[in-house]
């Protein structure tokens, strides 16, 4: 069903719903994804399957645009807007509308651009707590708040934050060099063994060597800034929420996890 594993699965209907799919109820009719699924719509209330039904499609929908599948079901997007209009009386649930950008303090932007500055000309033994420091009043700034732990380890930070409806990980790392595929492939596998919406955000102030990229390979759940893209999108005041959302959508596009700020926003 999908890219789902019986863990994701499971994951999946705890975090949208709350709902422990693995009851032993929901095996009446077999104990297939796709059975207990079945069974779970037949027996909860309308507003419940059209919870669930819009969050499926939507994992749907970008697991066939990871993957470069094609569809397999003909004529699925009438289908689906035919069950969903069934559902809900013929009127179509009213879409969420997007939260309002944040406001964004100037003055406070002009700080933080300094505060990269200055922690670049720190020495490797302090740099990393003044990172931590800079990244979290990055996050905060553009009103995209990490959520804790946002945990030193060496130099490296670790956090969460929400982007639409995926949630990502954070890894940051200050490094002389730029990051290689080992790095690229030990994060993209802590991605893989979360559910299966979960995404990453790897932020290397020394970039990421070419041959790593390529070999990192296209269509993974990580997309990728370095600190040119932090220094030209604090230094023209590009909104981090914007930053962020054009490089989602042209890895989505071209499969390529790591597209510059100054090619995603030329001029």
């Amino acid at each position: 069903m999908l890219d789902f594993s019986d863990t994701s699965f499971a994951e999946f209907f705890a975090s949208e719903l709350q709902v422990n799919i693995d009851d032993p109820k929901f095996f009446a009719n077999g104990g297939s994804k796709g059975k207990r699924l079945r069974y779970f719509l037949q027996h909860c209330d309308d507003p419940t399957a059209l919870r669930v039904l819009a969050a499926l499609w939507e994992h749907r929908c970008e697991y066939l645009a990871r993957s470069g599948a094609k569809d397999p079901v003909a004529n699925a997007d009438l289908r689906y807007q035919g069950l969903i209009d069934r559902l809900s009386g013929g009127v179509s649930p009213k879409p969420m509308q997007p939260a309002p950008a944040p406001v964004v303090d100037r003055q406070k932007i002009a700080n933080i651009k300094s505060e990269l500055l200055r922690v670049s000309s720190l020495s490797a033994q302090t740099r990393g707590f003044a990172f931590e420091r800079f990244l979290k009043g990055l996050f905060d700034a553009f009103g995209r708040a990490a959520q804790e732990p946002f945990r030193l380890r060496g130099e490296q930070i670790d956090g969460s934050f929400q982007l639409g409806s995926d949630t990502y990980l954070l890894e940051a790392k200050w490094r002389g060099k730029p990051i290689g595929v080992a790095d690229l492939h030990t994060f993209h596998g802590k991605i893989e063994q979360k559910a299966a919406w979960t995404r990453g955000l790897f932020v290397s102030i020394s970039g990421f060597s070419e041959d790593g990229l390529v070999a990192f390979g296209r269509g993974k759940r990580v997309i990728c800034m370095e600190g040119l893209d932090l220094y030209e999108m604090l230094d023209r005041e590009i909104p981090l929420n914007q930053v962020l959302e054009r490089k989602v959508r042209r890895a989505a596009e071209t499969g390529m996890p790591f597209l510059r700020v100054r090619d995603l926003f030329p001029g």
